[in-house]
């Protein structure tokens, strides 16, 4: 048995657009109750309006500031209210900002969102996937960056917030082993999505080397029935080998006394590129 199945319930974070959305809608193909937060209202009346089409009773929406610790009580108390218990949390919601050293706002707007909105959101309802008594299977989907594995110089805090996410997510895991509730980190590769110019609305067209949000909610799927924790999605520009490649060089520079981002750096680059290309994964 699958956690996506007839009468299951889904609570997503960012769940009114991208790939939030795309998860959703594969929620409802599958016969599950949908709970959608996010945070623009406009968004979310698309969304619910797209989901309930068929059946507006299995889907409801909430606007909800995933900073906020209180609305998160809130939320679980409303969606408690209607759908009962959650079996597939997906904590998606995140925000992409250019920012530098000295930029307090930078810093705060990217850990309340990216951080913090995984940590309200696991304080909120980890403990009820703790205390599960049924055998059903449970999911909590983790949205990371490969921006918080290989960690490219330019976002200090974006990078910071995913890598911080990817620890929780490796945490939360262990902690719930031996549970009917899986762990998993869902980290895209290239997706037009409204971080990139597609989001509700937009006329723009999709990059060729660009994945769909609903192409990652199906590889999603796929590794999540192959029982796989890390979920690393490739796109049309950069493949599974590469990205793996990419992360072996990366935390080479901790075992061989590197300095940090070589991969990045004049004196390195050519290395980098010839190590990683000979490579076999």
């Amino acid at each position: 048995m699958s956690v996506f199945r007839p009468s299951a319930t889904a609570l997503i974070t960012g769940g009114a657009s991208g790939i939030g959305l795309a998860v959703a809608q594969l929620c409802r193909r599958h016969g599950m109750k949908v709970a959608v937060a996010d945070w623009n209202s406009e968004n979310l009346a698309k969304a619910k309006q797209t989901l309930g089409d068929k059946s507006p009773e299995e889907v409801e929406t909430y606007q909800l500031d995933v900073s906020k610790i209180e609305q998160w009580k809130d939320l679980r108390d409303k969606v408690g209210k209607k759908f009962g218990e959650i079996d597939l949390l997906m904590l998606n919601a995140g925000i992409g900002l250019r920012g530098t050293w000295g930029d307090e706002e930078y810093f705060q707007k990217i850990l309340e969102t990216n951080l913090f909105g995984v940590v309200n959101g696991l304080n909120t309802f980890a403990p009820s996937f703790q205390s599960r008594t049924s055998s059903s299977p449970a999911s909590i989907i983790i949205t990371g960056s490969k921006q918080g594995i290989t960690n490219p110089p330019g976002n200090p805090a974006y990078n910071a917030s995913k890598s911080a996410v990817k620890t929780l997510a490796e945490h939360l895991s262990y902690d719930l082993r031996g549970t009917s509730t899986s762990v998993h980190l869902l980290v895209p590769g290239w997706t037009f999505t409204g971080l990139s110019g597609g989001g509700p609305g937009s006329s723009k067209e999709k990059p060729a080397g660009a994945w769909s949000p609903a192409q990652v909610a199906e590889f999603m799927e796929k590794k999540m029935k192959e029982g796989k924790f890390y979920i690393i999605c490739p796109d049309n520009d950069v493949t599974e080998d590469k990205d793996k490649r990419r992360m072996l060089w990366s935390v080479g520079d901790i075992v061989y006394g590197r300095p940090p981002l070589t991969r990045w750096r004049d004196e390195y680059k050519a290395e980098a590129e010839e190590w990683m290309a000979k490579q076999k994964i």
